[in-house]
């Protein structure tokens, strides 16, 4: 038991932790909503005592909700915290809505009641059976966590198990035992929770009937930890250290957040040196999975059990994806499922919505604005109220509502809400841009071959003084550095940077992008940074933010991995390359007047690992002795074209 002057500081430590992450916007793999949901799993009372509105949301919870509390079995025997909160009116029947967590379903106890249930505070006023279950491993359920489950496609034991057959095992126990349902069940996650509601929706429950996975979690080799084989190191300290840690029995307590002996994290990982050295001084092998990640730098199989979108068939009848153009850890995940879904599922209703959210921020807060990004509207109340809310009313309750668009669509630049019949949208007119000589960005392909002293531009990148990721001093993945002022990087010599002329009239880019860079290098290996820019006019009198240089779209590739992401091929010094990057999809409208700049360099420090530039084998085991300058070229001639290519839409 604890003492009061025990839990005074408990609540002072949590109270630190909420705030520091708050303030650098950077609780990753969930959202400040969640974020503070754990901070109020210690000690709800307590807690929730000094903020009076989380108070009165649990007081409403709790004198309309009752709470159950049971263990449901699995096929395989292993038996699954749940917590159910059924509402205490039983002249009507409500649909079931399930959410599956790594991140805890407490706070635990019948007697104790959460300040918050379902997508949004629409939800609990409506009416819902909501459920809440810890995933097999993780809190106070049974069995062994795995992280992101491979999927077994073919089930001929019992003790053939995966996330999709849980969910199964769980709704049907639900429908045979619950009393006071309508017979329909829905489900609904945000990011790792997101990945539960794409896989238990596969080979879906008869009664399954709506699903949202949110931000989901799709492929760990290209979104979260790894982007095209680079690996995300402040991102993926920060989430394992706090997250991952072994949990030897069942318990209701959340491990203690990692610690940084500075926050500055430009510095603290420079220092700690080596992927080696990180390990050892800093994660100190207290993370099984960072471990494992260290000897499977390449895409083999370990990376492709995880890959969920492949197994994406005979989903729920209707589905949801949602997404923001500023996630910073699952876009690929969202739009890839999305995609998977359409291709897999022909008579499935799978449509799609993204707004100008980072990750998760459309479950809380007003959406407006991010970073220096101002959106104009409160984007994330409006989309809770008349985007999630009506989606789950009309296929859960059959309320009579009209159905969501295709794909809804927030539209950066203009800060307009579009919907389409199809994403990407339909009669793309495509456009390519070239570099060329001068920094300029041109649609006209270069006409001369080029010559040793000409079609180039080059910078010398050095692993000992890397490009940062963000101005702001921090040693996490901050949300915002996604739509953070790139002046800072421009003005570096060892960032490339290419612009088009001010815009005659408005451009609409839509959908997903692709670079084809041609690089050589003195070195043997490299990494390359693209980024899709919007650049204000610099003006005095301009309408706003003056020469702000927004940031849209950025992805980085690890250049070994060229030609094939299996097998990591050397780069020969001297001779050019072919290096083919897709940038994620945007829909943003470049002003008139505004210009559309495009950026290239080969650190990206500490957001991803430094490439020593000489090729080893593994690069996680390289030595300290094996990172070297190098000479990077970008190569923009005609025999060597390097150029962007996307769709616009009026």
């Amino acid at each position: 038991m604890f003492t009061d002057r025990d839990k005074l500081g408990r609540v002072k430590f949590q109270q630190s932790f909420l705030r520091h992450s708050l303030e650098n916007a950077s609780m990753t793999r969930a959202t400040r909503l969640l974020a503070i949901s754990v901070f109020l799993l210690a000690f709800p009372a307590f807690l929730i005592a000094q903020d009076p509105a989380a108070a009165e949301r649990e007081s409403y919870i709790r004198l309309h909700y009752s709470k159950l509390e049971v263990k449901i079995k699995m096929r395989d025997g292993v038996e699954l915290f749940t917590a159910i909160y059924s509402p205490k009116d039983t002249t009507k029947k409500y649909p079931i809505l399930i959410k599956r967590t790594p991140y805890s379903s407490g706070p635990y106890g019948t007697d104790k009641f959460p300040a918050g249930l379902g997508p949004s505070e629409h939800f609990v006023k409506a009416g819902y059976i909501f459920v809440n279950q810890d995933v097999r491993g993780r809190f106070q359920s049974g069995g062994e966590f795995v992280q992101v489950t491979p999927h077994v496609p073919v089930k001929q034991t019992a003790k053939d198990t995966d996330e999709s057959s849980d969910a199964y095992d769980t709704i049907d126990w639900l429908v045979k035992n619950l009393p006071g349902h309508n017979g329909k069940v829905g489900m609904f996650g945000i990011s790792y929770p997101g990945f539960y509601a794409s896989a238990g929706m596969i080979d879906a429950h008869p009664n399954l009937i709506a699903v949202s996975p949110q931000a989901p979690v799709g492929d760990w080799y290209f979104d979260d930890f790894l982007h095209n084989g680079a690996f995300f190191l402040a991102h993926a300290f920060r989430w394992l250290g706090n997250n991952a840690a072994a949990r030897p029995m069942p318990t209701t307590d959340k491990s203690p957040p990692i610690q940084y002996p500075t926050p500055d994290g430009y510095k603290l990982f420079l220092e700690a040196g080596a992927m080696e050295s990180v390990n050892k001084t800093l994660i100190k092998d207290a993370v099984p999975f960072w471990n494992e990640m260290m000897q499977h730098p390449n895409r083999d199989e370990f990376w492709k059990k995880r890959a969920i979108m492949p197994h994406l068939k005979n989903v729920a009848p209707t589905v949801m994806v949602v997404t923001g153009w500023y996630d910073a850890e699952d876009l690929y995940g969202s739009f890839k499922s999305y995609q998977a879904i359409e291709a897999q599922n022909p008579g499935v209703n799978n449509v799609l919505v993204v707004g100008p959210w980072a990750h998760g921020g459309w479950a809380g807060g007003d959406g407006d604005k991010l970073g220096s990004a101002n959106f104009g509207s409160k984007t994330a109340a409006f989309y809770r109220a008349e985007i999630e809310f009506p989606f789950f009313e009309k296929y859960l309750k059959g309320e009579k509502l009209p159905a969501p668009a295709e794909a809804t669509v927030f539209e950066t630049g203009s800060n307009t809400w579009r919907t389409f019949d199809a994403w990407p949208p339909k009669g793309r007119k495509g456009q390519q841009l070239f570099l060329a000589d001068g920094g300029k960005l041109e649609g006209n392909k270069p006409a001369s071959p080029g010559t040793k002293t000409s079609g180039f531009d080059e910078y010398i990148s050095d692993p000992a003084k890397p490009v940062p990721s963000t101005e702001k001093i921090t040693a996490v993945m901050p949300n915002e550095y996604m739509t953070d002022d790139q002046r800072f990087a421009a003005r570096r010599p060892d960032v490339l940077v290419y612009q088009t002329e001010p815009m005659k009239e408005d451009l609409t880019v839509a959908g997903p992008l692709d670079v084809e860079l041609w690089v050589s290098t003195t070195g043997s290996d490299a990494d390359f940074i693209v980024k899709l820019i919007d650049v204000f006019p610099d003006s005095p009198d301009a309408a706003n933010q003056p020469g702000y240089q927004m940031m849209l779209r950025s992805e980085v590739f690890r250049g070994r991995f060229r030609n094939s992401f299996e097998k990591p091929e050397a780069f020969t010094p001297g001779e050019p390359a072919k290096v083919k990057i897709e940038l994620l999809d945007v829909l943003h409208r470049f002003q008139k007047g505004h210009r559309l700049m495009v950026q290239i360099q080969s650190t990206w420090f500490p957001l991803v690992d430094r490439n020593p530039q000489k090729f080893v084998p593994n690069i996680y085991l390289a030595k300290p002795e094996d990172f070297i300058k190098a000479t990077h070229r970008i190569h923009r001639s005609a025999e060597h074209p390097t150029s962007i290519r996307f769709g616009a839409v009026p």
